[in-house]
């Protein structure tokens, strides 16, 4: 089964940047898209963007202009570059990727925003 693992988390003051990894088991161009998700304390996950296989990400609207999705096709790897992070991005952050066989999620990579 292919596993997603995520990386980059961390602390960081409001106003810095973070580049969370998700490097995959198997070749990316196995699935059919590719995403990040977060998750607050007592929120719901929620979509922070998706890469198709083939075409550009997208974003839901709340989250265009700060965020932005990547992928390194020789290193199995998609990105998240979050810049200008507020407090409120504090989240468990996950990968997820959806490919013939279902769906598939990271174990998660905690971002916290706090000064």
């Amino acid at each position: 089964q292919v596993q997603l693992v995520e990386s980059g988390g961390g602390l960081v003051q409001p106003g810095g940047s973070l580049r969370l990894s998700c490097t995959t088991s198997g070749s990316i161009f196995s699935f059919t898209s590719m995403g990040w998700y977060r998750q607050a304390p007592g929120k719901q996950r929620e979509l922070v963007g998706r890469i198709f296989k083939i075409g550009s990400p997208d974003y839901p609207d709340s989250m265009k202009g700060r965020f932005t999705i990547s992928r390194d096709y020789a290193k199995n790897t998609i990105y998240l570059q979050m810049n200008s992070l507020k407090p409120e991005d504090t989240a468990v952050y996950y990968c997820n990727a959806v490919g013939t066989s279902g769906s598939v999620w990271g174990q998660g990579t905690q971002v916290t925003v706090s000064s």
